[in-house]
């Protein structure tokens, strides 16, 4: 599978009932063969090894996300500067996606980003960009770009969320964002056709017009060359997801491959009709919105059992108003819970593994590790969130760290809990924005058809 799109698309113009009707693209896994991040000199260990350092620092950017929001000195001062701070490595999701920006249609490769809500891409003319391998886009070379004034509603309601402001003589709506590793991107606002590539349905390029997007002309730090820059596929205004919330009925789904094959297979992400989580085996939680932290997808997570036993779940609320306990976020690997809980939990499970000694992980990151094999039985494990129990199977729950050890996908973090993707693997989840609720169905996700 090429991770590219073709230049000579027809650019397609949907009415929203046609886009409802539900498409879905490729995800495409960091680490796979097709990816343009892949490193064939990498060892699994190592890939592995970045995967989690990558779930570390996304658990602090989230946190720092709410203490700033939670903060009124935090937040006004951000509001004057113009900048939003988050303290992360500036390439710390784990799926890519293909779009193309423009007219006609110009291929970007970036990262999907549950845990964000800006389109960006590095633009032309570059007064400070990072290398990067592909081409950089030219807003000049498309007939449809055309940048958001600073005099504009548009301009002023971004102030907030994406660190929009006006410092320029030429009047164009700017934003900039800053990550804790000390990468940042800054450029203008502005509007673009944005289309992506559909595998499954009778559309097989499907356009939007007018799509709030950031274009980034000063782009600098520890940006990835293999990459084109990111889109934002959280719960906030600018995300592709809520832009496309006319379209697409508020609904969208991913189902992601399990570790094991994320090299050869090919994980999916649909919207519309074609996203709906439906039939025999589906659990469904609400989602839990707070005004204070629009971009995460937040949900109650009531308790874990292992086996007979069954552990309370007692993490901190995230955000200001919201009972909900845990995000949900296909950009960690690992699954972050409070250290007492994660004491309990790892207690449990190492009282009812059987079949295989335990032993240590190589990197000393995860603390609960077995030699891995088909001896290895491991107890059963369901995730109970509101009013929705969810079955793991070993594959969501260990995590093969090298070729011998496997160790529990799970890690103590007392900032803030993530629901990872390991536990998401070979379930299609299903977000429906509308109704705000958060569907999980076991499924094949190497098929792409469903």
């Amino acid at each position: 599978m090429a991770v590219s799109l073709s230049l000579t698309l027809t650019l397609l113009t949907l009415v929203n009932a046609e886009a409802a009707g539900g498409f879905t693209v490729d995800l495409v896994h960091r680490d796979s063969s097709s990816s343009p991040f892949y490193d064939p000199l990498e060892t699994p260990a190592q890939r592995i090894r970045n995967s989690l350092k990558r779930s570390f620092s996304r658990a602090q950017r989230f946190s720092a996300a709410m203490a700033a929001t939670s903060s009124p000195t935090t937040t006004s001062r951000r509001r004057r500067r113009g900048g939003a701070d988050s303290p992360l490595a500036a390439s710390d999701g784990e799926y890519l996606m293909n779009i193309s920006l423009g007219t006609p249609p110009f291929p970007i490769v970036a990262i999907a980003d549950t845990g964000s809500d800006l389109i960006w891409t590095q633009c032309k003319p570059c007064t400070n960009c990072y290398k990067q391998n592909a081409a950089v886009f030219s807003p000049n070379s498309s007939s449809t770009y055309k940048t958001v004034p600073c005099q504009s509603s548009a301009c002023d309601s971004l102030q907030i969320e994406v660190g929009s402001y006006c410092s320029s003589n030429d009047g164009v709506c700017q934003y900039e964002a800053s990550y804790g590793d000390q990468s940042h991107t800054k450029g203008d606002i502005a509007v673009e056709t944005l289309t992506l590539g559909s595998t499954v349905g009778p559309r097989r390029h499907v356009a939007f017009p007018k799509m709030v997007i950031g274009c980034g002309h000063d782009n600098a730090g520890t940006f990835s060359p293999k990459g084109s820059g990111i889109v934002g596929l959280g719960g906030g205004s600018v995300s592709l997801v809520t832009q496309l919330g006319p379209h697409i009925g508020g609904k969208f789904s991913y189902c992601l491959v399990p570790s094991s094959a994320a090299a050869e297979a090919t994980s999916t992400l649909s919207f519309g009709q074609s996203a709906v989580v439906s039939g025999n085996g589906v659990a469904t939680t609400p989602l839990i919105p707070d005004p204070s932290q629009p971009t995460f997808y937040v949900v109650q997570l009531e308790a874990v059992s292992v086996g007979s036993k069954k552990i309370p779940f007692h993490g901190s609320t995230v955000g200001e108003t919201s009972s909900g306990n845990i995000i949900v976020d296909s950009g960690t690997t690992l699954t972050l819970v409070p250290t007492d809980f994660f004491t309990q939990l790892s207690s449990a499970v190492e009282s009812q593994v059987t079949g295989s000694n335990k032993t240590t992980d190589p990197q000393g990151n995860l603390s609960l590790c077995y030699e891995s094999g088909p001896k290895l039985k491991v107890p059963s494990i369901t995730a109970h969130f509101k009013g929705a129990d969810v079955a793991l199977t070993m594959e969501n729950v260990f995590i093969k760290v090298s070729d011998t050890v496997a160790c529990l996908a799970f890690y103590g973090n007392d900032d803030v809990s993530i629901y990872g993707n390991v536990a998401q693997q070979n379930f299609r989840v299903g977000y429906d924005l509308q109704k705000h609720t958060l569907s999980f169905k076991p499924t094949d996700c190497t098929q792409k058809f469903f």
